[in-house]
């Protein structure tokens, strides 16, 4: 198996481009944010300073970042705009799941290749319908000549207005056996439509529309992956492996904005006991995110996707949501009534770091699933 080489110090440095893009971002964001406006301008800068192909080996032409590095990024990117992070974050994790197949799987690379290199070519924008596609399924494919007929409504397809291809899938069901079917979806084709959806409480510049899918045809050769619906794959061990630390990575820096705007307001008042304890409490629940969100990354560094993988990502998933909530609801309590004004942009992250909460696994199941490791009980159909 090929090494994992992060290039980053040899292409571009992603600590200082993260921090100039933020800067620029940051004073959008209030603007994407009252208008439910995606966040479009801010791709055209993440294309130009290289970040949309910042996964891709560099051997394939693009920047050969490790998802540690590409976590820092995103928690920079985020901590100034959660929209354009989590947007990132989509696209990032469905160019680093190819990549790292392309390192670690050597059989798999003619497969992957293709679509790295267009990546890094075209700045090909990747879109996600996790949402919909988590490993129960959804949408349905109907078999023709040479494949099948795709219909399907993929929800929460973060970047949607700029997205060049989505990464979907579809139920075929024969004999009262169902078959998901993995592709991608060209977004420029005419049978694929953005539906404007996301009007939503927090999150607002994702762009994460619906996409409706009538009748596109998918060749029997454009599907690389057929598994089983409702259990867990391989696939799916890989791919929770690496997406989650990305995703998670956004609502830290989320967090750690939510903290420094705070720290920043009650520096302005007498000193306070009350005030100290506050933000002593919140110091403790950002610090422990940090710690959880870094045991996700070394389970992602371990290489080596299995059950027990995904299970310490979740695990690591579920603590960063509930930390980062608990710095930024204490955020609002040491900034007091000022947190309340849009002006502070407190209330803007108390609104984004609401969408921890919805990413698979939700609480209840990953903590059903956690249990069910810790006791030696099947797992294939906890998700």
């Amino acid at each position: 198996m090929a090494q994992v080489m992060d290039r980053s110090k040899t292409a571009i440095d992603f600590n200082a481009t993260a921090k100039t893009l933020a800067e620029s971002f940051s004073g959008k964001a209030q603007e994407h944010d009252n208008n439910d406006k995606f966040v479009a301008e801010n791709y055209a800068e993440l294309k130009s300073a290289g970040l949309i192909c910042a996964a891709v080996p560099a051997e394939l032409g693009g920047q050969g970042a490790s998802v540690r590095t590409l976590c820092e990024v995103l928690s920079i990117i985020s901590a100034a705009c959660g929209s354009t992070g989590l947007a990132l974050a989509m696209h990032t994790h469905q160019v680093a799941i190819p990549a790292w197949r392309w390192h670690h799987q050597e059989p798999a690379r003619p497969m992957v290749e293709p679509l790295l290199r267009r990546i890094a070519a075209e700045k090909l924008v990747l879109l996600s319908s996790g949402g919909s596609d988590w490993i129960g399924g959804s949408g349905k494919a109907d078999r023709v000549d040479g494949g099948y007929k795709i219909t399907a409504r993929k929800v929460f397809s973060s970047g949607a207005p700029a997205g060049d291809i989505l990464m979907t899938s579809a139920i075929f069901e024969e004999n009262g056996e169902k078959t998901v079917l993995h592709f991608g979806a060209p977004m420029a084709a005419p049978e694929v439509t953005v539906l404007d959806t996301w009007h939503t409480m927090g999150m607002r510049g994702t762009g994460s529309h619906d996409v409706q899918i009538d009748g596109l045809f998918i060749a029997d050769d454009k599907i690389p992956l057929q598994r089983k619906a409702g259990e867990w794959h391989p696939a799916f061990q890989m791919i929770a492996t690496i997406a989650f630390p990305l995703i998670y990575a956004v609502y830290l820096g989320v967090a750690q904005s939510a903290r420094d705007i705070a720290i920043d307001i009650a520096g302005m008042k007498p000193i306070s006991h009350r005030a100290q304890a506050i933000a002593g409490r919140m110091e403790n629940a950002l610090v422990a995110a940090r710690l959880a969100h870094n045991f996700m990354i070394e389970a992602a560094e371990r290489n080596a996707p299995s059950a027990n993988t995904v299970n310490d990502v979740m695990i690591g998933r579920r603590l960063v949501e509930e930390n980062t909530i608990r710095t930024v609801e204490l955020a609002m309590e040491l900034a007091g009534g000022a947190s309340f004004y849009r002006r502070t942009e407190l209330e803007r992250r108390f609104r984004d770091i609401q969408a921890a909460r919805y990413h698979p696994l939700q609480k209840e199941v990953q903590a059903e699933y956690a249990g069910a490791m810790a006791l030696g009980h099947p797992i294939a159909e906890i998700y």
